[in-house]
């Protein structure tokens, strides 16, 4: 099995932060992995993508691998250097201030079976909105024949606001 690296160093983002992204790429097929940093909205995505795209073309240009066979099989990510600094506080105080960096290393590896690890459930709210729209449906074909629609009695004031209410 042929693997390619790619490393990022001293990335100007708490490593905690890029562990929460990079967790989930691991084992991930590459179109998937690249799919999932393309929809996140957090600060370390961008520069994930950015190396994982690096490691593809490695991948394909020097190790000569296959780019639909290939798999994030290890992730990495450990702390760089700390940049102390120090923040003016009332009465001639200075608070820490501690700026963390990241070293990251991603490793692709070329496997010979590609399978997705996601399989398609359908959400039990779709289920819930298409059940309304059947009711909808009938109701509006009843209407139609000229017949008239029964529904059930709605709970007023009070007792509606305290069922409608989200529990924790």
């Amino acid at each position: 099995m042929k693997e390619q690296t790619a490393t990022l160093r001293y990335l100007h983002i708490a490593p905690r932060k890029v562990r929460l992204i990079a967790n989930t790429l691991r084992g991930l097929p590459i179109h998937e992995a690249e799919a999932q940093l393309m929809l996140r909205s957090q600060r370390a995505s961008e520069p994930l993508l950015k190396l994982l795209r690096s490691a593809i073309a490695n991948a394909k240009t020097n190790a000569k691998m296959n780019p639909d066979a290939l798999v994030v099989s290890a992730i990495r990510v450990d702390q760089g250097p700390i940049l102390k600094r120090s923040l003016p506080r009332a009465m001639g105080r200075a608070t820490p201030i501690h700026k963390i960096m990241s070293h990251i290393t991603i490793t692709l590896a070329e496997k010979t079976a590609v399978s997705s690890r996601f399989t398609f459930m359908p959400s039990p709210k779709k289920e819930k909105n298409l059940e309304k729209r059947k009711k909808i449906r009938a109701e509006a074909k009843a209407k139609q024949d000229g017949g008239k629609v029964e529904r059930p009695k709605e709970q007023s004031g009070f007792l509606r606001r305290i069922f409608r209410r989200k529990s924790v």
